[in-house]
């Protein structure tokens, strides 16, 4: 017999859940469409649409956000570097890293608690499979 069910349809917010916050290397976290599209957050962390497509820019031509700063929530944070996938901050003794997929963006800030690249490894881990299976 076959299921009468709905099909199996993936959960962005278990992602978020279980892929970053889960792994206690990530404060908080998002994952959104290129086109600003939230997909899933963590709760308090409020990234518009404008935000991510400055953000996104911002990894093909770094000058915007190198002299205005990047903004997630309406929060300032320092941009420290980018290149054609990544852009990673900071504000004060905390951390972010956004990364690219095909057509997502992950998003991942870290506290004073923890490591960045701990917290880099995994926000870039996320977004490495979901751009390998062509998300």
């Amino acid at each position: 017999l076959r299921p009468t069910g709905p099909p199996f349809t993936m959960s962005w917010q278990s992602y978020v859940d279980d892929h970053l916050i889960g792994t206690g290397h990530v404060t908080k976290a998002a994952i959104c469409g290129v086109d600003g599209a939230l997909w899933a957050s963590s709760a308090g962390f409020d990234v518009s649409p404008e935000e991510v497509a400055k953000i996104v820019a911002g990894m093909a031509d770094p000058s915007g956000i190198q002299a205005g700063g990047i903004y997630i929530g309406g929060e300032k944070w320092m941009f420290i570097r980018s290149d054609d996938r990544l852009v990673a901050g900071k504000k004060g003794n905390t951390g972010l890293f956004v990364v690219k997929a095909n057509t997502c963006v992950v998003f991942g800030t870290h506290d004073e608690t923890i490591q960045g690249g701990n917290c880099n490894t995994c926000v870039g881990n996320l977004a490495d499979y979901l751009f390998n299976n062509g998300m």
